[in-house]
């Protein structure tokens, strides 16, 4: 008998404990990480994943150099049947991410808009933190 690494997300894990007939009756699970933080040209890129959530349940801040995205959205949908509830399905999602930014950025040029599922948060990098050449005399 074979040792085999427990992954508690495979399908064939999951199939002892369930009354699936074939694998394609399985529910698909699928996680990603979900941010991304870049620098592009002038500016810092924030992007996170938040699928299935409209813009106005998206919640931005920034304070003390920190940005935080949440998000959450609840749908119940209930099909009733002479009291006796036939069918109920809840879905909840929620997104929670919290990130310090590479360096620090001029808060007034914050925007973040929703688009595809992918909130995109842009700032323009502060004139301080940007490099700056250093003329090297001689003697």
């Amino acid at each position: 008998m074979a040792i085999v690494r427990f992954d508690p997300f495979t399908r064939s894990f999951l199939k002892p404990f369930f009354a699936w007939e074939d694998e394609e009756d399985l529910p698909e699970l699928t996680m990603t990480e979900g941010l991304d933080v870049y620098e592009e040209d002038d500016q810092v890129v924030v992007k996170a994943a938040v699928p299935g959530v409209p813009a106005d349940k998206v919640d931005v801040t920034f304070e003390d150099g920190v940005l935080r995205i949440r998000a959450k959205v609840e749908e119940k949908k209930e099909e009733k049947e002479k009291r006796k509830v036939v069918y109920r399905m809840d879905r909840v999602a929620s997104f929670d991410y919290t990130t310090t930014l590479p360096r620090a950025v001029d808060e007034k040029t914050l925007e973040a808009k929703v688009e595809n599922g992918v909130v995109t948060i842009t700032a323009k990098i502060a004139e301080a933190a940007k490099p700056k050449r250093i003329p090297v005399k001689t003697k």
